[in-house]
């Protein structure tokens, strides 16, 4: 199979970006070249495409203001131009978007191409600009059994993936889970996304702080937080003698994700796949305010496995996170067992049967994969090992 041209179209946040990022890897080392179509802050993402081949479209964001959807049509309109150019002199075999705005135009100019194309949802609610064009392309790839407002006209070209991940993190199913004796180091790892969260850094210190003297005494904490939020809860930390090391970003993320014992974090859809993909149980708060309140469904699978606990934003207080602690992790054998569970809810081929449906499309096929019938959301066939 020759080298062939593929270009991937994301939105500008890590929960689009990574996907793709973890796509392109595969395909490159399959001997083919891609390009991204991103915005300035997906071009931006340390970590990710440094040193490729990216492309920066106008965009629009369509808005529930009328007085703002002219402007985001030009812009749209724009980008579709630019894109159709951009596949004259790159002529890509598939065209490949994970939502976000910026994949907008990247898409429609390839449908005016007839470029084929497929979208991947990583949440488990078709997000806005995925739903605008499922009915148009050739597949869609699910990164959940159920995933809501995808129309069952469409299942018959929908197939079930789950989320690609970092290398880093995928090599970290085939490490066992970090040893923990009764009397033994617990780390803990904390992150709320991107941005960091301030109800993590609210709540999880005081949390921890209701927890037995023993089994405090024990733990070590790495937390992601905002700026503003940074100093007050090292103080926090050092009043409970709790080490402690905060950071605004982690960009070793995958290798304290490693040696974690226990995971609290929002439930993005990345965060959500790097758990299950290296078998990390976990407690997840799910930001409220997500669009079609989207993590909490996404935190739907990995609850139910037994690999995470869910405690919603209005109910996550310190004593709450104490009594969740204390169910996981006291026993270390009923932290194994979680871990297990969390393990169990994963899609470790993720990144390989996206790879194999994109190749599949740049030939001309209908996008059928490995994973089974065209009815692959159905809960008896899927990828999970």
């Amino acid at each position: 199979m020759g080298a062939r041209h593929f270009v991937l179209a994301a939105g500008g946040t890590g929960g689009h970006i990574i996907p793709a990022f973890a796509l392109a890897t595969e395909l490159k080392k399959r001997g083919h070249y891609v390009a991204l179509v991103t915005d300035e802050r997906g071009a931006a993402i340390p970590g990710t495409f440094e040193g490729e081949e990216k492309h920066i479209l106008p965009t629009g964001r369509v808005t529930k203001n009328p007085l703002g959807w002219f402007g985001a049509a030009k812009n749209i309109w724009r980008g579709r131009a630019m894109a159709r150019r951009l596949y004259e002199s790159f002529a890509p075999e598939a065209v490949i978007g994970f939502g976000g705005y910026p994949a907008l135009p990247a898409l429609l100019g390839a449908l005016a191409e007839n470029i084929p194309c497929a979208i991947h949802e990583q949440n488990a609610v078709l997000g806005r600009v995925n739903r605008l064009l499922a009915g148009r392309v050739n597949a869609i790839a699910a990164a959940y059994k159920e995933v809501g407002r995808l129309k069952d006209k469409h299942l018959g070209k929908t197939h079930l993936i789950g989320n690609p991940v970092r290398e880093e993190v995928a090599v970290l199913r085939s490490q066992p889970f970090p040893a923990l004796s009764e009397d033994g180091i617990f780390r803990v790892l904390v992150t709320g996304g991107s941005q960091g969260a301030s109800i993590l850094s609210n709540i999880v210190p005081d949390g921890l702080a209701l927890l037995p003297l023993s089994f405090r005494r024990r733990m070590q904490v790495t937390q992601q937080c905002r700026e503003e939020d940074i100093e007050r809860v090292r103080d926090r930390y050092a009043d409970l003698a709790i080490p402690a090391d905060l950071a605004t970003y982690l960009p070793d993320l995958p290798e304290r994700l490693g040696w974690a014992h226990i995971v609290i974090a929002r439930a993005g859809a990345s965060t959500i796949a790097e758990l299950t993909t290296a078998g990390r149980p976990a407690i997840l708060v799910p930001l409220p305010i997500a669009t079609d309140d989207h993590q909490t469904a996404n935190a739907r699978e990995m609850a139910a496995s037994g690999g995470a606990r869910v405690i919603k934003q209005t109910q996550f207080t310190p004593a709450e996170l104490a009594k969740q602690m204390q169910k996981l992790g006291l026993e270390p054998e009923a932290l194994m067992n979680a871990a297990g569970r969390a393990r169990s809810a994963g899609y470790p081929n993720a990144t390989r049967d996206l790879a194999d449906l994109v190749e599949r499309l740049g030939q001309g096929g209908d996008g059928a994969m490995l994973v089974g019938s065209p009815k692959a959301l159905k809960p008896a066939v899927g990828t999970a090992s």
